[in-house]
């Protein structure tokens, strides 16, 4: 049975080559189960049905030379002339090339576009996408890292799902997206469950003796010494924005 429709829910629409890529990962656990109570939904958009010709080309040879294929402007503008039907303004419906040359995707993205009507993705493959179509239509180049997929389906489903999660009703406990990682700017703080004692490693204590100002003072340290470790470029913004200095050796 398909998902229900429900008005004003929150709509991806994914422009691919291989929409048999989708749902995927998303229909698992709790977005499958948001999807499944209609409070997101997906449309894809089979590049292929765009195509020129009986055998629906989508692309051609890179202008200039060079190695593969580059996907057709004219093809990828059928494709997004459609995908546009029934959409607000960028503004409430922002339209993402996933690309390695993007910006580098980021958790206030996420917010932004959760926070919007829905998100239209264009999955590249071959060489890319002629560059025309893409200043043509302004659309806004993503990349989840320093990487090379195969397509951008992999990552489309990465960046849904990022999005999905922080609408409203879809993880059922909205305080565990205040304090995960990148919520305050910071890598999130370690976690620990039962058994107290496993293979000589000992829950910290701190964590035991229900004292909520004590904890919530550790775990906030943890988590600024956590992101001072691993990401100097993470804690050197948070630090501007609290006017504090990066290089301070505070006792953790």
């Amino acid at each position: 049975m398909a998902p229900p429709e429900v008005k004003g829910a929150w709509k991806a629409k994914v422009i691919t080559l291989f929409p048999e890529a989708f749902p995927g990962t998303l229909d698992l656990s709790l977005t499958g189960k948001a999807r499944e109570f209609g409070l997101w939904q997906l449309e894809t958009l089979d590049l292929r049905t765009f195509g020129e010709g009986k055998h629906r080309n989508v692309d051609d040879t890179p202008a200039g030379g060079g190695a593969g294929m580059v996907l057709r402007a004219d093809v990828v503008a059928r494709a997004l002339d459609q995908a546009a039907e029934a959409t607000p303004d960028r503004a409430r419906w922002p339209v993402i090339y996933l690309s390695p040359r993007g910006k580098p995707f980021t958790q206030a993205m996420a917010q932004r576009w959760s926070e919007g009507e829905g998100l239209t993705l264009l999955c590249g493959r071959f060489e890319g996408v002629d560059e025309r179509v893409i200043e043509q239509y302004g659309i806004e180049e993503v990349s989840l890292g320093d990487f090379v997929l195969t397509g951008g389906e992999i990552a489309a489903q990465a960046l849904i799902d990022a999005t999905v999660r922080l609408i409203p009703r879809v993880l059922g406990n909205h305080a565990s997206t205040e304090e995960e990682s990148f919520s305050e700017g910071l890598l999130e703080f370690p976690q620990f469950t039962k058994p107290t004692v496993w293979q000589g490693r000992a829950i910290p204590e701190i964590l035991q003796s229900g004292h909520h100002a004590k904890i919530a003072a550790w775990r906030k340290a943890m988590a600024e010494r956590l992101t001072k470790e691993r990401r100097p470029d993470l804690w050197r913004a948070y630090c501007a924005k609290h006017g504090r200095d990066p290089n301070e050796d505070r006792e953790l």
